[in-house]
């Protein structure tokens, strides 16, 4: 019996608890991670912001985020998720409390708190090694799926930070951030352990991330993921924009459809990595990007062919991300599980900022979106191919060896 099996036999109930903890610190991380982006347009007033300046701000976090996830995971295989969760999210306090108590008064202040606000986004890669050592192969993808529907904590942010700005003035969503993170890293650090027997990396952090850069599974899931949680990242940053340009509509329809098409996305990632333990993640990941492809490539009438349309490719993108590390945790060494799963995690991050600039690129220049489409129909159409090919023999290859 594999020692993932062992642990679910014999604790039962704690793996459980432990998934739970694991996408609590994950939703609280990632809310604390969106504190800045929906307060642009008010810093942007305040402070006389353009919008290059606007869209960095935004943009320092998520680009911190993103890249940080790489050492981090490689730590977590070395400490584990019972050490790096509660220091995660003892560390993002400082940022939070320095943004809410003195940070906005000028956007130096605000872009280095924004910086060292970008290592709340590293809890993913935390969150995917820590729980996938709790439980065995065939319940893997279920529940790292449902770990991943903490990125729901982007919109308790989205939520309710302008309100309690409104209410509470400028630093109440950040004192209570803070307040949710100190509480959330005592419990953490209290209650979270380790699964026992797990792999524990012995190499030094770089030779660790260099031998793990040599695995066909890194690349290979990191470009799946760069087009399912890249755009994801995509649309909830760009639909708004797109739906007023495209389609004339108001900011307030736009805002509350690109709300859904979050809500929605959260929602089938858990879906997709328990499709991924009954079916196998490769079909999964092909049905995902195939239908995605399908959708990008077509620009219908918003009511209702392309509000399905819309809200079609928000489950298989939610659902492609959540696939996607139903394959590494199949397929990746157990003692690099964090490693892979950062660098994975990062090519997510960073693919999400390419769409958006290639749409509004194309827009400027020929005043419609359709090329766009079309060229993210062909990367979503090559990512088929890859699933199909190069993907499905490693992981035969690796059910072979088992």
């Amino acid at each position: 019996m594999a020692v993932g099996e062992r642990a679910a036999s014999v604790f039962g109930r704690t793996s459980w608890v432990m998934l739970g903890l694991a996408t609590l610190g994950f939703a609280v991380n990632f809310w604390a991670w969106a504190l800045l982006s929906p307060l642009g347009p008010r810093f942007k007033e305040l402070l006389g912001l353009s919008a290059p300046q606007q869209a960095l701000l935004v943009a320092v976090p998520v680009i911190v985020g993103s890249l940080g996830r790489i050492p981090v995971g490689a730590l977590t295989d070395r400490c584990g998720g019972r050490v790096m969760f509660p220091l995660i999210s003892a560390v993002t306090i400082v940022p939070v409390l320095f943004i809410g108590v003195a940070g906005q008064q000028s956007l130096a202040a605000l872009l280095v708190g924004g910086f060292f606000l970008g290592i709340a986004g590293t809890a993913f890669a935390v969150g995917v090694p820590f729980v996938n050592a709790w439980f065995p192969p065939h319940r893997r993808g279920l529940a790292i799926g449902i770990f991943g529907a903490g990125m729901g904590g982007t919109a308790i942010s989205a939520l309710t930070t302008v309100p309690l700005v409104r209410t509470g003035g400028a630093a109440a969503p950040f004192v209570i951030t803070a307040v949710v993170l100190a509480i959330y890293a005592v419990v953490a650090w209290l209650v979270l352990r380790d699964a026992p027997g797990r792999s524990v990396a012995g190499q030094p952090l770089i030779a660790r991330l260099a031998a793990t850069a040599r695995l066909p599974i890194t690349w290979q899931a990191c470009l799946l993921y760069a087009v399912a949680f890249g755009g994801y990242v995509a649309f909830s940053v760009y639909l708004p924009a797109y739906l007023q340009t495209g389609y004339g509509l108001e900011q307030a329809d736009a805002a509350f459809r690109m709300a859904g098409f979050v809500v929605l996305a959260v929602l089938m990632r858990p879906l997709g990595g328990w499709l991924s333990d009954r079916i196998g993640a490769v079909p999964v990941l092909a049905g995902v990007v195939a239908v995605m492809a399908a959708i990008q490539a077509l620009t219908p009438a918003l009511m209702p062919v392309g509000t399905i349309a819309f809200l079609s490719m928000a489950a298989a993108l939610g659902a492609g991300s959540g696939a996607t590390f139903a394959l590494v945790a199949q397929v990746a060494p157990a003692d690099k599980v964090g490693s892979v799963t950062g660098l994975v995690g990062a090519a997510g991050g960073l693919g999400g900022f390419i769409p958006p600039l290639v749409m509004g690129f194309i827009y400027g220049r020929l005043g419609s979106y359709g090329l766009g489409l079309a060229l993210l129909a062909v990367t979503a159409a090559l990512s088929v191919v890859l699933t199909l090919t190069a993907v499905r023999a490693l992981t035969a290859a690796r059910a072979d060896t088992r």
